[in-house]
């Protein structure tokens, strides 16, 4: 049987872009696109190359791991939340390699539907993901400056703009510095509303636990989307960090 070259890495793209797509799904997280296409590109040119005369040698189990780390931290980061979703897609790829077994491990079009149909199974088969946490992608513009980043869905945040009845989002103080809005306006709220330099802002009224009674500093930014589409786009500042800069760097809850 004569194998193309470019056919294999073609298939080792696609098969290891869906995997990747399937394993954000699973875990809660937004599709990533960005950090999932240089990852598969990885992967296919890895099994193009173990296609070479001479270079079989690097389909063997070490090399197999190395890769597969590899392109663990490209699409997914490094840090936790990381290795857990690079443990999904490893499951995910025996899972695979278990479908193809039962096909007799041939043909090119049935390991890409078999991908495909794993793909599919995450992202509309599985109600819930892996942790019960689910992220989505946030762009938010605000003065000319425009902000990707993660919001960790969070069911128990009801906060809501006092004036116009708008659910918030609120992000962390690093957000708030990527913003140039001043430290100090975001820890003393009411300074920050009264100096008058920041505008469209407000006080959000909060009460959590050990805090009955707070205040958030608040500004209405030009446009939030959330997953792609449209929402309030009021966004208030705590003065903590909140999860983590590769986690997530926002809270979203009942919008």
């Amino acid at each position: 049987m004569t194998v193309y070259l470019d056919a294999v890495v073609l298939l080792n793209f696609l098969v290891d872009g869906l995997l990747m797509l399937g394993t954000n799904r699973l875990t809660g997280y937004p599709p990533g696109w960005k950090r999932v296409l240089p990852a598969a590109t990885v992967g296919g040119l890895y099994a193009g190359v173990c296609m070479l005369p001479h270079f079989h040698v690097l389909g063997g189990i070490f090399f197999r791991i190395v890769i597969l780390a590899l392109m663990s931290v490209i699409a997914f980061g490094w840090n936790w939340s990381a290795f857990r979703r690079g443990t999904v897609f490893v499951l995910l790829s025996m899972a695979l390699g278990g479908i193809m077994l039962g096909f007799d491990g041939s043909g090119f079009i049935t390991l890409l539907l078999a991908a495909g149909t794993i793909a599919l199974l995450c992202r509309f088969g599985l109600k819930n993901p892996v942790g019960a946490q689910q992220y989505q992608h946030v762009e938010l513009q605000w003065k000319g400056r425009r902000l990707e980043l993660t919001a960790l869905i969070d069911t128990g945040n009801t906060l809501r703009d006092p004036v116009s009845g708008a659910t918030v989002l609120i992000a962390g103080m690093d957000v708030a510095q990527q913003l140039n809005i001043p430290r100090a306006f975001v820890e003393d709220p009411i300074a920050g509303v009264c100096a008058g330099t920041l505008s469209g802002a407000r006080l959000i009224p909060y009460r959590a636990v050990g805090c009955p009674n707070g205040m958030l500093l608040a500004v209405r930014c030009e446009q939030v989307k959330l997953d792609g589409r449209t929402v309030s786009s009021v966004v208030a500042f705590t003065p903590e960090r909140l999860g983590s800069k590769s986690t997530y760097q926002v809270l979203a809850g009942g919008v």
